[in-house]
């Protein structure tokens, strides 16, 4: 897995250069999103990991409809194929990865 802080406006060319690319939706003051963070950086998932800031990135936020986080969004071929709005455990998020 490969973990990618969003830090320029280069989400279509990071979105678009994988195969699968899950999307987080956080923000530095969120206490789910810290928990969240700690499961992403634990689980054993083959996927490319975008952190996008909301706070920081509040139009592409916008874009996908994000009005909680933590969100999760995971593209394929570029295209969005599933959300997921709130907190997931290890388990869960291999099973929403399925």
């Amino acid at each position: 897995m490969k973990i990618i802080h969003l830090n320029e406006e280069n989400f279509d060319e990071l979105v678009n250069s994988e195969k699968r690319v899950l999307v987080d939706f956080f923000a530095e003051w969120c206490g789910p999103c810290k928990m969240f963070s700690t499961v992403l950086e634990n689980a054993n998932i083959d996927v490319t990991v975008i952190k996008v800031d909301t706070d920081k990135f509040d139009d592409l936020a916008r874009k996908y409809g994000v009005m909680s986080i933590p969100t999760i969004i995971l593209f394929e071929d570029g295209k969005e194929v599933k959300k997921n709005i709130g907190f997931l455990d290890k388990y869960e998020l291999e099973d929403f990865l399925k």
